[in-house]
């Protein structure tokens, strides 16, 4: 028998290579109204609107973004540059930004500078090459060159988790030194004396520096003449495990120690769960606090991404 193939039909068979002409066949429409559906959905009525997505479902087509990009010089991508992939509060970061731009129609590419200026470098250089619509940056400490490629990038540039005076473009964060010192007083105020600052400074890691010093300020503040206690590790990676390890060795070097101040929350959840199986009294024997605030993330992420967002 003779006569013209289903077009449906052909179009189903065909996957992954549907087309946009394929969609408006079978949704029985022209091109045109198949972009400005997909571009611009409320310039479509309702009807072809609701005939194009059926279409969209049938013959499983898949937008090509990058031509419209190409088109419209605009990505509908956020990048995000953050330290790590294995640090949970990085992740809820990330996840919040993500939530609020999806609302608004943006995806996010993601990179990783392992507490590197050269990696993050390459990250940023990689990422600016898929033309996002802006870029969010944990930390405000970048090589020369990275600098220079964020401020040439013409894009919005958000820097988080930490305060600088000279922005790149936006900064939603807060002083690592300020927090720690502000801390370190509390637990002066409380009756605690004998406080140890416990971190894994992991080269790269301007922050944890910075809580480090804050730390050391304000006790030299508080208890003038007097050294400030501290247990370093620069070997461990940013774990719970970690945190049981660096809690035995405070408990090696300052057995006194009636406050410990650790450099992450990561790390006293671990050392938490350490001095429980030891049986020492948090915080009747020993004060413990972390750095973070695991659900803290959640409302500068929106922040952040409000800054990244077009007006």
């Amino acid at each position: 028998m003779s006569g013209k193939p289903n077009t449906r039909r052909r179009a189903r068979r065909k996957g992954s290579g549907v087309t946009m002409a394929d969609v408006a066949a079978a949704a029985g429409v022209s091109m045109q109204t198949v972009s400005r559906a997909l571009r611009h959905p409320d310039t479509v009525t309702a009807e072809n609107h609701a005939r194009i997505n059926e279409a969209i479902r049938e013959t499983h087509y898949v937008h090509n973004h990058a031509a419209s990009h190409l088109a419209s010089q605009k990505s509908d991508t956020v990048a995000v540059v953050i330290p790590t992939l294995s640090a949970s509060v990085f992740a809820e970061t990330v996840q919040h930004f993500s939530d609020v731009l999806h609302d608004e129609g943006y995806s996010i590419i993601l990179g990783h500078s392992d507490y590197r200026l050269d990696r993050e470098e390459q990250a940023i250089r990689s990422l600016l090459g898929r033309r996002p619509d802006g870029i969010f940056i944990i930390g405000t400490h970048h090589s020369r060159e990275s600098g220079t490629l964020l401020r040439r990038a013409g894009i919005p540039v958000v820097e988080g988790w930490d305060l600088t005076a000279r922005p790149i473009g936006k900064v939603v964060g807060f002083s690592n030194a300020e927090a720690i010192a502000a801390m370190a007083r509390h637990l002066a105020a409380s009756g605690r004396s004998r406080i140890v600052f416990a971190g894994v400074l992991r080269k790269g890691d301007s922050r944890a520096a910075e809580r480090r010093t804050g730390f050391a300020t304000a006790m030299e503040a508080l208890y003038p003449g007097k050294t400030p206690r501290e247990t370093i590790a620069r070997d461990l990676p940013m774990t719970m495990e970690a945190g049981a390890t660096l809690f035995q060795r405070v408990m090696e070097s300052h057995p006194d120690a009636d406050a410990i101040m650790f450099s992450s929350d990561i790390l006293a959840a671990g050392a938490l769960q350490q001095s429980q199986r030891l049986g020492i009294a948090v915080p009747g024997q020993l004060a413990m606090s972390g750095f973070g605030d695991f659900e803290f993330p959640s409302r500068p992420a929106a922040w952040m991404a409000a800054l990244i967002l077009p007006t």
